[in-house]
């Protein structure tokens, strides 16, 4: 008889802990879920570089709870109304117009990263050290038509992001026995060099003063951090990708088309526990829709007809899409925790800059999954001096993921969401 491993089970020795990754030999013979108290989540961000036309967005403000009337651009939602939540009056407190977009999953401005105990990370890199090596990709950074400026690592590193073809060839396309060799050599060649820098780090500590040597200390934290990541990409190396009948997308067929691919490849990521924390930024291309000019142009729009209306088409569209992703998911079984894989997923669409006008106040912001009671529009104090932080939504994100904390960059705690 197979024995069955637990999920969490780790490799130990010498003081080294290391996660196993997800193995055949922690699920029941028979392939069947093995339901838990504690269900393996996922998180998926949606996200643009502009805004949204706040009027096709946002419900009435009086109409709150669950009677409201779905503006515009979140129609597409309407057969998931039980499973998602629109936020208003919800922001970072920050100004500076694009300088908030790569603030929406921290609620830390990256110039005041060193005034908080983990800087400016994202809350996809929070999962992510959660995480750690139980999947493939810690993480995955996506685009499509537009840059992704939305992770970041807890040492201010910006996580660079994969387009579509990349995006399908990391899941499912085994790299050849040279780039494998490449790859170890690379990953030896790293961990060398780290021993070098901490045998280095203790003769130069020696020397410093009592406030060098607290900032010494945040180096060598960040070293360390980066150690064990290379650790934990090494048993990768040599294990198969999961296979699939999908052929590789082709990219470019439009702004349409690559972002519905673009959710396809998600939802197998999470399917194959390939990864557990995703971050999307998407765009537009000249010519889509209909559509002449450049999304950036259009989000300038000074309530012009013509722009308006492009950005209701672009912004309806990326809804569309994360509608769809929501059927993928609960069309999905689980094979790990039960259910659907909608069940134990966090959908948020948002975005750092609320609009194309450079505001950064009241984000627009949908929240959809489960583990969260949902289907209303909830509306927070708009007044300055009762603002509710937008990362009280992110601490609530990471609480409900499993991680035991009790605050997340600026949050002053969670939101009233009941958890399941």
């Amino acid at each position: 008889m197979r024995t069955l491993l637990p999920r969490r089970s780790l490799l130990k020795g010498a003081g080294v802990a290391i996660a196993l990754p997800m193995l055949e030999a922690m699920t029941p013979a028979s392939g069947t879920a093995m339901p838990s108290s504690k269900p393996v989540k996922r998180f998926v961000c949606l996200s643009n570089n502009y805004g949204v036309y706040r009027k096709a967005f946002f419900p009435n403000p009086e109409q709150t709870g669950v009677k409201y009337e779905l503006p515009e651009t979140l129609q597409p939602l309407e057969r998931h109304r039980r499973d998602f939540t629109v936020f208003s009056n919800l922001d970072h407190g920050n100004t500076g117009g694009h300088k908030g977009v790569p603030v929406l999953l921290s609620g830390v401005r990256p110039h005041m990263a060193f005034s908080f105990p983990e800087g400016n990370i994202s809350v996809d890199q929070k999962i992510a050290e959660f995480v750690g090596a139980q999947t493939r990709f810690p993480s995955l950074t996506l685009q499509v038509n537009e840059a992704n400026l939305i992770s970041f690592t807890r040492t201010g590193v910006q996580v660079p992001a994969i387009d579509l073809r990349r995006t399908y060839r990391a899941l499912f396309i085994d790299d050849n026995q040279g780039r494998k060799a490449t790859a170890a050599e690379r990953l030896k060649r790293h961990h060398s060099i780290l021993d070098v820098v901490m045998d280095e780090a203790k003769s130069v500590s020696r020397g410093l003063g009592q406030r060098d040597q607290q900032k010494f200390q945040e180096y060598l934290q960040a070293v360390r951090s980066l150690e064990k990541k290379i650790v934990q990409q090494q048993p990768w190396l040599d294990r198969p990708k999961p296979p699939t009948d999908r052929p590789e997308p082709l990219q470019g067929k439009g702004t349409e088309a690559d972002l519905q691919a673009m959710m396809e490849l998600i939802a197998l990521a999470i399917q194959t526990d390939s990864t557990r924390a995703i971050t999307l930024s998407s765009g537009f291309r000249n010519g889509d829709f209909g559509l002449s000019g450049g999304y950036h142009g259009f989000s300038h729009h000074g309530q012009r007809e013509k722009e308006v209306a492009a950005l209701k088409l672009i912004e309806r569209n990326q809804i569309a899409q994360m509608a769809y992703l929501i059927d993928l998911l609960k069309h999905q079984e689980d094979p790990i925790s039960g259910g659907t894989l909608f069940d134990h997923t966090t959908i948020l669409f948002g975005c750092g800059m609320a609009t194309g006008e450079h505001s950064t106040k009241s984000l627009p912001l949908v929240l959809a999954g489960g583990g969260f009671q949902l289907g209303e529009h909830k509306v927070y104090p708009e007044e300055n001096t009762r603002r509710v932080p937008a990362a009280n939504l992110l601490l609530s994100i990471l609480r409900n993921h499993g991680l035991e904390i009790d605050r997340f960059g600026t949050s002053t705690g969670t939101l009233d969401l009941v958890t399941g």
